[in-house]
Protein backbone atom coordinates (compact mmCIF):
# COMPACT_ATOMS: atom_id res chain seq x y z
CA UNK A 1 0.00 0.00 0.00
CA UNK A 2 0.63 3.65 -0.36
CA UNK A 3 1.65 5.67 2.56
CA UNK A 4 -2.01 7.86 2.13
CA UNK A 5 -3.56 3.96 2.00
CA UNK A 6 -2.05 3.08 4.97
CA UNK A 7 -3.40 6.19 6.58
CA UNK A 8 -7.15 5.32 5.47
CA UNK A 9 -6.53 1.84 6.58
CA UNK A 10 -6.02 2.57 10.37
CA UNK A 11 -8.55 4.97 10.36
CA UNK A 12 -10.88 2.63 8.80
CA UNK A 13 -10.20 -0.54 11.37
CA UNK A 14 -8.80 -2.32 8.14
CA UNK A 15 -5.97 -4.30 7.32
CA UNK A 16 -5.88 -3.60 3.56
CA UNK A 17 -7.81 -0.62 1.28
CA UNK A 18 -7.38 -0.51 -2.27
CA UNK A 19 -8.55 2.34 -4.64
CA UNK A 20 -11.88 2.28 -5.63
CA UNK A 21 -12.70 1.51 -2.13
CA UNK A 22 -15.30 3.16 0.11
CA UNK A 23 -14.53 3.15 3.57
CA UNK A 24 -15.72 5.24 6.82
CA UNK A 25 -12.58 6.50 8.45
CA UNK A 26 -11.91 8.32 12.18
CA UNK A 27 -10.90 11.82 11.27
CA UNK A 28 -8.11 13.38 13.72
CA UNK A 29 -9.23 16.94 13.35
CA UNK A 30 -11.78 18.98 11.83
CA UNK A 31 -11.70 22.96 10.77
CA UNK A 32 -14.54 24.99 9.50
CA UNK A 33 -13.61 28.54 8.40
CA UNK A 34 -16.01 31.45 8.01
CA UNK A 35 -17.78 30.88 4.97
CA UNK A 36 -19.24 28.03 6.48
CA UNK A 37 -21.85 28.61 9.21
CA UNK A 38 -24.19 26.22 7.78
CA UNK A 39 -22.23 23.80 9.31
CA UNK A 40 -23.30 24.34 12.64
CA UNK A 41 -27.25 25.05 11.71
CA UNK A 42 -26.69 21.33 9.53
CA UNK A 43 -25.46 20.46 13.13
CA UNK A 44 -28.38 21.18 14.78
CA UNK A 45 -30.88 20.17 12.24
CA UNK A 46 -29.74 16.62 12.44
CA UNK A 47 -30.40 16.50 16.34
CA UNK A 48 -26.67 17.19 17.16
CA UNK A 49 -25.85 17.99 20.52
CA UNK A 50 -22.27 18.05 21.09
CA UNK A 51 -19.38 17.73 18.95
CA UNK A 52 -17.35 14.46 19.02
CA UNK A 53 -14.21 15.86 20.82
CA UNK A 54 -13.67 19.17 21.76
CA UNK A 55 -9.78 19.31 21.08
CA UNK A 56 -10.60 18.04 17.25
CA UNK A 57 -12.77 20.56 15.82
CA UNK A 58 -12.03 24.65 15.50
CA UNK A 59 -13.39 27.25 13.59
CA UNK A 60 -10.62 29.82 11.42
CA UNK A 61 -11.88 33.14 11.00
CA UNK A 62 -9.94 34.15 7.77
CA UNK A 63 -12.21 34.83 4.74
CA UNK A 64 -13.61 37.58 6.67
CA UNK A 65 -10.90 39.22 8.78
CA UNK A 66 -11.73 41.46 9.94
CA UNK A 67 -15.88 41.33 8.95
CA UNK A 68 -16.17 43.53 5.99
CA UNK A 69 -20.13 43.43 6.16
CA UNK A 70 -23.02 42.72 8.64
CA UNK A 71 -23.57 39.44 7.14
CA UNK A 72 -20.31 37.94 7.97
CA UNK A 73 -20.14 40.19 11.22
CA UNK A 74 -23.13 37.82 12.15
CA UNK A 75 -21.75 34.93 10.93
CA UNK A 76 -18.62 35.40 12.97
CA UNK A 77 -20.85 36.48 16.53
CA UNK A 78 -22.52 32.91 16.24
CA UNK A 79 -19.81 31.07 15.82
CA UNK A 80 -18.22 32.50 18.15
CA UNK A 81 -21.02 31.77 20.51
CA UNK A 82 -21.18 28.03 19.39
CA UNK A 83 -17.26 27.44 20.50
CA UNK A 84 -17.48 28.85 23.38
CA UNK A 85 -20.94 26.44 23.99
CA UNK A 86 -18.96 23.70 22.80
CA UNK A 87 -16.06 24.95 25.20
CA UNK A 88 -13.36 24.24 22.14
CA UNK A 89 -9.69 23.99 23.05
CA UNK A 90 -8.81 25.64 19.49
CA UNK A 91 -10.72 28.94 17.99
CA UNK A 92 -8.69 31.03 15.80
CA UNK A 93 -10.58 34.31 15.24
CA UNK A 94 -10.11 37.05 13.22
CA UNK A 95 -6.35 37.71 14.45
CA UNK A 96 -4.67 34.46 14.27
CA UNK A 97 -4.45 34.14 10.57
CA UNK A 98 -5.10 31.67 7.23
CA UNK A 99 -6.21 28.50 8.48
CA UNK A 100 -3.56 26.48 6.49
CA UNK A 101 -1.04 28.12 8.39
CA UNK A 102 -2.45 28.48 11.98
CA UNK A 103 -3.20 25.08 12.15
CA UNK A 104 0.56 23.86 11.86
CA UNK A 105 1.26 26.61 14.02
CA UNK A 106 -0.62 24.90 17.11
CA UNK A 107 0.14 21.32 16.14
CA UNK A 108 -2.79 19.84 15.62
CA UNK A 109 -1.13 18.99 11.72
CA UNK A 110 0.98 15.75 12.17
CA UNK A 111 1.91 12.86 10.11
CA UNK A 112 -0.66 10.15 9.65
CA UNK A 113 -3.52 12.33 10.73
CA UNK A 114 -6.58 13.15 8.60
CA UNK A 115 -7.28 16.32 8.05
CA UNK A 116 -10.69 17.50 7.01
CA UNK A 117 -11.84 21.43 6.62
CA UNK A 118 -14.50 23.77 4.69
CA UNK A 119 -11.95 24.54 2.58
CA UNK A 120 -10.22 22.85 -0.68
CA UNK A 121 -6.79 23.58 -0.10
CA UNK A 122 -6.63 21.58 2.88
CA UNK A 123 -4.89 19.49 0.65
CA UNK A 124 -1.80 21.95 2.06
CA UNK A 125 -1.54 19.30 4.96
CA UNK A 126 0.07 16.88 2.59
CA UNK A 127 3.21 18.38 3.40
CA UNK A 128 3.69 17.15 6.75
CA UNK A 129 2.64 13.37 5.59
CA UNK A 130 -1.25 13.85 6.78
CA UNK A 131 -4.09 13.34 4.48
CA UNK A 132 -5.86 16.75 4.03
CA UNK A 133 -9.03 17.27 2.01
CA UNK A 134 -12.09 19.60 1.83
CA UNK A 135 -15.46 18.98 2.06
CA UNK A 136 -19.01 20.98 2.43
CA UNK A 137 -21.31 22.19 5.31
CA UNK A 138 -23.04 18.77 5.35
CA UNK A 139 -20.02 16.67 5.46
CA UNK A 140 -18.44 18.71 7.95
CA UNK A 141 -21.60 18.85 10.41
CA UNK A 142 -21.36 14.98 10.32
CA UNK A 143 -17.98 14.80 11.52
CA UNK A 144 -18.89 17.17 13.93
CA UNK A 145 -21.13 15.12 15.35
CA UNK A 146 -19.67 11.29 14.83
CA UNK A 147 -15.82 12.19 14.37
CA UNK A 148 -16.04 9.93 11.03
CA UNK A 149 -16.97 10.67 6.92
CA UNK A 150 -16.50 8.31 4.50
CA UNK A 151 -14.43 8.64 2.08
CA UNK A 152 -13.48 7.04 -1.66
CA UNK A 153 -10.02 5.85 -1.70
CA UNK A 154 -8.11 7.93 -4.52
CA UNK A 155 -5.95 6.65 -7.12
CA UNK A 156 -2.54 7.73 -6.42
CA UNK A 157 -0.45 9.35 -9.09
CA UNK A 158 3.19 10.41 -8.75
CA UNK A 159 4.45 13.58 -9.72
CA UNK A 160 8.62 13.37 -8.99
CA UNK A 161 10.46 17.05 -9.34
CA UNK A 162 14.10 16.71 -10.21
CA UNK A 163 16.71 19.39 -10.02
CA UNK A 164 17.99 22.29 -7.96
CA UNK A 165 16.07 25.53 -9.39
CA UNK A 166 17.97 28.84 -9.98
CA UNK A 167 18.00 31.85 -7.63
CA UNK A 168 14.98 33.62 -7.49
CA UNK A 169 12.62 31.13 -8.91
CA UNK A 170 10.52 29.95 -6.02
CA UNK A 171 8.32 26.63 -5.28
CA UNK A 172 5.18 28.32 -6.32
CA UNK A 173 7.05 28.40 -9.79
CA UNK A 174 7.56 24.95 -9.48
CA UNK A 175 3.93 24.18 -9.06
CA UNK A 176 2.96 26.57 -11.75
CA UNK A 177 4.93 25.03 -14.24
CA UNK A 178 3.75 21.45 -12.93
CA UNK A 179 0.05 22.85 -13.04
CA UNK A 180 0.72 24.50 -16.64
CA UNK A 181 1.18 20.71 -18.23
CA UNK A 182 -0.67 18.53 -15.81
CA UNK A 183 -3.48 20.93 -16.32
CA UNK A 184 -6.47 21.66 -13.85
CA UNK A 185 -8.59 18.60 -15.00
CA UNK A 186 -5.15 15.84 -15.00
CA UNK A 187 -5.79 14.81 -11.19
CA UNK A 188 -9.54 14.52 -10.52
CA UNK A 189 -10.26 12.75 -7.35
CA UNK A 190 -6.52 11.25 -7.57
CA UNK A 191 -4.24 11.72 -4.45
CA UNK A 192 -0.82 12.95 -5.74
CA UNK A 193 2.21 12.06 -4.33
CA UNK A 194 5.10 14.50 -4.95
CA UNK A 195 8.68 12.64 -4.43
CA UNK A 196 12.21 13.45 -5.91
CA UNK A 197 15.33 15.10 -5.06
CA UNK A 198 13.17 18.83 -5.55
CA UNK A 199 10.69 17.13 -3.22
CA UNK A 200 13.11 16.09 -0.41
CA UNK A 201 15.40 19.04 0.07
CA UNK A 202 12.08 21.36 0.35
CA UNK A 203 11.36 23.25 3.50
CA UNK A 204 8.13 23.60 5.44
CA UNK A 205 6.84 26.40 3.73
CA UNK A 206 7.68 25.19 0.08
CA UNK A 207 5.97 22.18 0.55
CA UNK A 208 3.03 23.54 1.70
CA UNK A 209 3.29 25.66 -1.30
CA UNK A 210 3.02 22.51 -3.52
CA UNK A 211 0.46 20.70 -1.58
CA UNK A 212 -1.01 23.67 -1.82
CA UNK A 213 -1.99 23.42 -5.23
CA UNK A 214 -2.47 20.04 -5.65
CA UNK A 215 -6.44 20.83 -5.10
CA UNK A 216 -5.73 23.07 -8.63
CA UNK A 217 -5.38 19.88 -10.41
CA UNK A 218 -8.54 18.56 -9.42
CA UNK A 219 -6.77 16.04 -6.59
CA UNK A 220 -8.66 14.98 -3.79
CA UNK A 221 -5.75 15.29 -1.47
CA UNK A 222 -1.61 15.17 -1.81
CA UNK A 223 1.19 13.92 0.19
CA UNK A 224 4.71 14.39 0.54
CA UNK A 225 7.11 11.63 3.19
CA UNK A 226 8.36 14.17 5.75
CA UNK A 227 12.08 14.76 5.35
CA UNK A 228 13.89 15.67 9.09
CA UNK A 229 12.66 19.21 8.86
CA UNK A 230 9.11 18.61 8.87
CA UNK A 231 9.87 15.84 11.67
CA UNK A 232 11.68 18.78 13.58
CA UNK A 233 8.73 21.51 12.82
CA UNK A 234 5.84 18.89 13.76
CA UNK A 235 8.15 17.56 16.91
CA UNK A 236 8.31 20.70 18.40
CA UNK A 237 4.29 21.62 18.25
CA UNK A 238 2.00 18.34 18.00
CA UNK A 239 -0.51 17.85 21.16
CA UNK A 240 -0.19 13.78 20.35
CA UNK A 241 1.44 11.26 19.09
CA UNK A 242 1.87 10.58 15.68
CA UNK A 243 3.15 7.55 13.13
CA UNK A 244 4.97 8.24 9.50
CA UNK A 245 3.28 6.03 6.99
CA UNK A 246 5.91 5.00 4.20
CA UNK A 247 5.33 3.36 0.79
CA UNK A 248 5.41 -0.42 1.12
CA UNK A 249 8.50 -1.79 -1.50
CA UNK A 250 7.41 -2.41 -5.12
CA UNK A 251 4.06 -0.11 -4.57
CA UNK A 252 3.18 0.81 -8.10
CA UNK A 253 1.51 4.43 -9.04
CA UNK A 254 -1.76 5.03 -10.86
CA UNK A 255 0.19 7.04 -13.27
CA UNK A 256 3.63 9.28 -13.23
CA UNK A 257 4.89 12.34 -14.34
CA UNK A 258 8.68 13.86 -14.53
CA UNK A 259 9.81 17.34 -14.32
CA UNK A 260 13.28 18.52 -14.01
CA UNK A 261 13.51 22.44 -12.58
CA UNK A 262 17.09 23.23 -13.00
CA UNK A 263 16.40 25.60 -15.71
CA UNK A 264 13.06 26.38 -14.97
CA UNK A 265 12.18 30.17 -15.19
CA UNK A 266 10.01 32.36 -12.92
CA UNK A 267 5.95 31.51 -14.07
CA UNK A 268 3.04 33.46 -14.86
CA UNK A 269 -0.08 32.09 -14.71
CA UNK A 270 -2.21 34.54 -16.95
CA UNK A 271 -6.11 35.04 -17.46
CA UNK A 272 -8.42 33.07 -17.10
CA UNK A 273 -7.22 29.81 -15.83
CA UNK A 274 -4.64 28.52 -12.73
CA UNK A 275 -3.43 26.59 -15.41
CA UNK A 276 -2.75 29.17 -18.86
CA UNK A 277 0.99 29.38 -17.19
CA UNK A 278 3.97 30.82 -19.52
CA UNK A 279 7.43 31.26 -18.59
CA UNK A 280 8.33 34.83 -17.67
CA UNK A 281 9.94 35.57 -20.78
CA UNK A 282 7.53 34.46 -22.78
CA UNK A 283 4.36 37.38 -21.59
CA UNK A 284 4.76 41.15 -22.68
CA UNK A 285 4.92 43.53 -19.57
CA UNK A 286 1.66 44.79 -18.39
CA UNK A 287 1.16 47.77 -16.21
CA UNK A 288 -0.16 47.20 -12.73
CA UNK A 289 -2.05 48.99 -10.10
CA UNK A 290 -1.78 47.25 -7.04
CA UNK A 291 0.54 43.97 -5.88
CA UNK A 292 -0.06 41.87 -2.96
CA UNK A 293 2.33 39.62 -1.22
CA UNK A 294 0.39 37.28 1.40
CA UNK A 295 -2.27 34.34 0.90
CA UNK A 296 -1.54 30.58 1.90
CA UNK A 297 0.65 30.44 -0.48
CA UNK A 298 2.99 33.70 -0.57
CA UNK A 299 2.40 35.17 2.96
CA UNK A 300 5.19 33.29 4.86
CA UNK A 301 8.31 34.88 6.50
CA UNK A 302 10.49 33.54 3.33
CA UNK A 303 7.78 35.10 1.15
CA UNK A 304 8.33 38.37 2.73
CA UNK A 305 11.77 38.64 2.82
CA UNK A 306 12.20 37.40 -0.77
CA UNK A 307 10.20 40.76 -1.87
CA UNK A 308 12.26 42.96 0.90
CA UNK A 309 15.23 41.28 -0.89
CA UNK A 310 13.86 42.81 -4.19
CA UNK A 311 12.66 46.08 -3.22
CA UNK A 312 15.44 47.29 -0.53
CA UNK A 313 16.69 50.55 -1.19
CA UNK A 314 13.84 51.16 -3.90
CA UNK A 315 10.46 52.55 -3.96
CA UNK A 316 7.04 51.30 -5.20
CA UNK A 317 6.29 52.82 -8.46
CA UNK A 318 3.85 56.29 -8.20
CA UNK A 319 0.14 55.03 -9.01
CA UNK A 320 1.32 51.52 -7.70
CA UNK A 321 -0.48 50.13 -3.77
CA UNK A 322 1.43 47.38 -2.18
CA UNK A 323 -0.43 44.97 0.42
CA UNK A 324 1.80 43.01 2.42
CA UNK A 325 -0.13 40.38 4.74
CA UNK A 326 1.42 38.30 6.82
CA UNK A 327 -0.27 34.11 7.19
CA UNK A 328 -0.05 34.34 10.70
CA UNK A 329 0.23 36.39 13.59
CA UNK A 330 3.17 34.03 14.51
CA UNK A 331 4.49 35.19 11.05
Amino acid sequence: MHAIEKIFAKASGREKVTPGEVVTAAVDFAEINDLYLQTIYSFYEMNGKQVWDRERVAFVFDHYAPAPTIKSAQIHKEMRQFAKEQQLRFHFDINAGVCHQVMPESGVIYPGAIIVATDSHTTTHGAFGAMGTGVGATDMATIMMTGELWFRIPEIVEVRIDGTPKPGVMPKDVILHVLGKIRADGAVYKAIDFTGSHVKGLDVPGRMVLCNMAVEMGAKTAYMQPNQKVLDYVSKRAVRPFEVQYNDPGFEYHQQFYFQVDDLEPQVAAPSSVDNVYPISAVEPVEVHQCFVGTCTGGRTEDIAAAAGILRGKKIAEGVRLLVIPASAEV
